[in-house]
C-alpha cells in the first residue's frame, strides 16, 4: 500500500469511527454513567472487534449474503432488536447513589461491545465502504493494512468520545438532569435505525 494510499485510508478511516453512530453515542452514555475506566473494555471492544469484522468482511463473509439472502433480513431484525434494547438500557440506566459516584448497573463488557458490532448497521456499511475501496482486490495484506489503521484511528474515537461523555457528567450533577440525558442518547441511538429502516433511494 502506497504512502498516498494509507494517508486517504486513515482520513477516511477515522472520519467513519468519529462521526455520531451506535458506537460512539453508547461510549458518550456510558462514560457518563459509569466513568472512563469502567468504559475501558466497552472501548477495547469496539477498538478490536470492528477491525476484526473488516478483516472478516475483506476475506469474503459477505459471501453468505449472496448464498443466502434471507440471513441479510435475519441480521437486520436482530441489529434493529438489539439496538432497541440497548436503548432501554440507557434510558433506564439508574442514577448514582452519590451526585459524584458511578451510576448502577454495569457498562457493556469487551465481549458484548465487540459482538455488537456484527448487528451494527453503520458498522456494516463502513466496513463494506472500507474494504471497496481501499482492498478492492481482496487480497491479505491490503484487508490487513485496512483493519489495522481502523485498530489506530479507533483507539482516538472511542477515548474522544468516553472522556466527552465523562466531562458531560460533570454538568448532570443532578439525578433529573442525568435521567434526562440517558433519554435524549437513548432516543438518539434509536434515530440511528432510521437509514436502516427506511432507506433513501
Amino acid at each position: 500500500m502506497t504512502l498516498d494510499l494509507l494517508a486517504a485510508l486513515a482520513t477516511f478511516a477515522l472520519v467513519t469511527v468519529i462521526t455520531p453512530g451506535p458506537n460512539n453515542l453508547m461510549l458518550m452514555a456510558s462514560g457518563t454513567n459509569f466513568g472512563f475506566v469502567r468504559t475501558i473494555p466497552h472501548m477495547l471492544g469496539i477498538g478490536l472487534g470492528f477491525p476484526l469484522m473488516v478483516a472478516c468482511v475483506g476475506l469474503g463473509v459477505m459471501q453468505v449474503f449472496d448464498l443466502w439472502p434471507l440471513s441479510y433480513t435475519l441480521l437486520k431484525t436482530v441489529s434493529v432488536a438489539y439496538l432497541l434494547y440497548l436503548a432501554w438500557r440507557i434510558a433506564n440506566a439508574a442514577p448514582p447513589a452519590s451526585a459524584d459516584g458511578p451510576a448502577e448497573g454495569r457498562p457493556l463488557t469487551f465481549l458484548q461491545s465487540a459482538a455488537f458490532q456484527w448487528v451494527n448497521p453503520k458498522a456494516w456499511t463502513m466496513a463494506l465502504s472500507a474494504i471497496t475501496l481501499y482492498a478492492t482486490g481482496r487480497d491479505l495484506m491490503a484487508v490487513l493494512w485496512v483493519a489495522g489503521v481502523y485498530v489506530a484511528v479507533s483507539t482516538i474515537s472511542t477515548t474522544s468520545w468516553t472522556v466527552l461523555g465523562q466531562q458531560v457528567r460533570r454538568l448532570l450533577k443532578n439525578p433529573a438532569r442525568l435521567r434526562v440525558f440517558n433519554w435524549v442518547m437513548a432516543l438518539l441511538l434509536v434515530a440511528t435505525l432510521v437509514p436502516v429502516l427506511w432507506p433513501v433511494g
